[in-house]
């Protein structure tokens, strides 16, 4: 477990599938989640995305939860670890929708960020963010990511073409920023 002063990131428990199946019928959330196209997903689309998760060594994945009741509002973690090339792929969804815009993202990616430099050694943590995600671009430059590239044009939402921009952080940036 991994704690915060109002999160902690933990093992995604049985009980907690009922709403996370919720959010992944949410096309608010999946609008933003992914760059994947928003499409609702079945409850064995969910069970499977998340088996998954748990059996694969280049993943990790994390129940966003309440310091004060213990309740799941989102889910986080790594993608495409490369452990030889110490790097992963940072993500992270609110999916409570209640508990959007109240600096929960801010916190679930400060303590991401510190247990993947510190405890996992990564040197390298990346992400993916849509161009108009703008919320979510904003915390990731104050937090010190950089934008190392851009897919022009990569999704298609509503008819609209978007931009995926690429962003980066080093371990030695990291530091400098929160020692």
């Amino acid at each position: 477990m991994i704690s915060g002063k109002n999160l902690m990131l933990s093992k995604i428990e049985k009980q907690d599938m009922d709403e996370i199946y919720l959010w992944f019928e949410d096309m608010e959330f999946l609008k933003f989640y992914d760059y994947y196209p928003p499409v609702p997903l079945s409850r064995d689309q969910v069970d499977k995305t998340f088996e998954d998760y748990e059996k694969n060594e280049e993943s990790m994945v994390f129940a966003v939860r309440l310091q004060e009741d213990g309740k799941i509002i989102g889910v986080a973690g790594y993608d495409d670890i490369v452990k030889e090339n110490k790097v992963a792929t940072l993500f992270i969804g609110i999916g409570n929708n209640e508990r959007r815009g109240k600096g929960f993202g801010k916190e679930a990616l400060n303590l991401l960020l510190g247990y993947g430099f510190e405890g996992c050694g990564f040197h390298r943590i990346q992400l993916n963010v849509l161009d108009f995600n703008k919320g979510a671009i904003a915390l990731y430059e104050k937090a010190g990511f950089k934008r190392e590239g851009t897919y022009r044009e990569f999704v298609l939402r509503d008819g609209k073409r978007y931009d995926l921009h690429l962003y980066g952080m080093l371990k030695r940036e990291w530091y400098k920023q929160n020692m």
